[in-house]
């Protein structure tokens, strides 16, 4: 077994089990401005989201987690279940490992088999774009029949772990040729500190298809790395895990405010810290066209289940959020994803002050017409 299929069992397992969540993506400065008479029966609202081309009937989807190690597959498993059971999009964890490794490929094939009707995208990280070429982005969609490629940037997390890969020149020029090169969708995430205004005006001139801002706040892969550190008597990897993973990143608010005021559309999907359906309707009304989460799923999927995990238990979960979602909806007069986009919202507290001071408060107020 490798060492990366070795990391990524770690750390699911830290993930699940330690406390790895970071309160930094400002969703308390953000208030969705209650409409006392809405006008619009709440059965009647519709979740339905298009998306790439594509259908969902939430606007949630299950963000990338794991695969690279055999305990792995029944978590992919699980997931792709519940994926195909609701009709929603789903992402697969970095198939790095399988390209290492082609005996962890059954670990990402899984979520194809068990979900053939869902949207699925591949996972790479950009460093692996310039070691493994064209020829490695076609292998991992191919592994799964994806009907997108999502690249990965965690400099954050490559900084702090001992094996870390931090030569990150030339990866802007590796994400354009896939882009070039490849036909399907090309999706450009964080995984936990955020993008800015100007590297997702870089990414769209690129090519890029869509951006996942993985902001700060939620899961931190960089806090994560604390504990493997700890085991391992790293003491130089855990101090740098404290000192950069708790705060370090732009967080989920901020990403979706300069990544949605681009001069030109880009699909913008909010993740890092999406808990409930409020969370939700908070990223949609403020620029986001589709929100993604990961922990919230990945405990009930890894519950005890005779060594399976609970299905059950993770479509329970996307419906909880959803039926949260619609009453915000509710209450905020939508009776549409499209129309919660255009709902007011009221920014306060850190995240305004981050407006002001990055000079997005002028550009969302002519684009959307919000209240900050």
């Amino acid at each position: 077994m490798g060492n990366t299929s070795r990391r990524k069992i770690e750390q699911l397992r830290i993930c699940a089990e330690k406390e790895v969540e970071v309160d930094a993506n400002c969703f308390a400065d953000v208030k969705l401005v209650h409409v006392a008479l809405p006008e619009i029966d709440k059965e009647g609202i519709d979740l339905k989201t298009e998306f790439l081309g594509f259908s969902f009937n939430y606007p949630i989807m299950i963000a990338s987690i794991t695969g690279g190690h055999p305990e792995t597959k029944r978590i992919n498993k699980v997931l792709a279940e519940a994926a195909e059971t609701l009709d929603m999009g789903m992402g697969v964890g970095s198939q790095r490992a399988a390209l290492e490794g082609t005996e962890q490929e059954d670990s990402f094939r899984v979520v194809r088999d068990v979900a053939p009707d869902s949207f699925i995208y591949a996972n790479l990280g950009a460093p692996q774009l310039k070691e493994y070429g064209i020829e490695g982005v076609e292998r991992v969609i191919e592994m799964i029949d994806a009907d997108a490629i999502a690249i990965h940037l965690n400099f954050l997390q490559e900084a702090i772990q001992p094996e870390g890969n931090v030569d990150a020149r030339g990866c802007l020029a590796s994400i354009k040729e896939v882009c070039d090169a490849i036909k399907k969708p090309v999706i450009v995430k964080e995984t936990g500190a955020g993008i800015s205004y100007a590297v997702a005006k870089k990414l769209h001139e690129a090519g890029v298809s869509a951006i996942d801002v993985g902001g700060l706040g939620g899961t931190s892969l960089a806090v994560a790395e604390i504990y493997r550190a700890k085991a391992e008597g790293d003491e130089l990897g855990e101090h740098l895990g404290h000192l950069f993973g708790w705060d370090w990143g732009i967080t989920t608010v901020e990403s979706i405010v300069e990544c949605s005021a681009l001069p030109f559309p880009i699909p913008v999907i909010a993740t890092g810290g999406i808990r409930t359906g409020i969370d939700v309707a908070k990223s949609m009304a403020l620029g986001a066209d589709l929100c993604s989460a990961a922990l919230p799923f990945l405990k009930p999927a890894m519950e005890d289940n005779g060594g399976k995990g609970s299905t059950d238990k993770v479509i329970e979960k996307i419906k909880e959020m959803g039926e949260e979602l619609k009453v915000a909806m509710f209450l905020t007069g939508c009776k549409t994803v499209e129309e919660l986009k255009e709902a007011e919202v009221v920014v306060t507290g850190k995240a305004k002050e981050i407006a002001e001071q990055r000079g997005f408060v002028e550009r969302i107020k002519r684009k959307t017409r919000k209240i900050l």
